[in-house]
């Protein structure tokens, strides 16, 4: 059995999936020096969401993986 995801990670997930966002966006709005609130590292760690390349070289696209929308699916069904 899988841990549950924390209700900030769900947050994260749904902030994600609402439009395109960036590498930049995401960092600045979801990146944390509080070792006790790590949803991003966390997110990133637990393979729930992936950082690609978009159409321009230079910039990166968070996206979810195949397991982040599973776990949005899961929230959604149970929420």
């Amino acid at each position: 059995m899988t841990d549950p995801i924390s209700l900030p990670t769900i947050e994260l997930l749904m902030w994600i999936a609402s439009r395109p966002r960036s590498y930049a966006e995401t960092i600045e709005a979801w990146r944390s020096t509080c070792p006790r609130l790590s949803v991003w590292e966390d997110a990133l760690a637990d393979g729930l969401v992936a950082v690609e390349n978009g159409r321009s070289p230079r910039v990166l696209h968070v996206t979810l993986t195949a397991r982040g929308e599973a776990a949005l699916g899961d929230a959604a069904s149970s929420g």
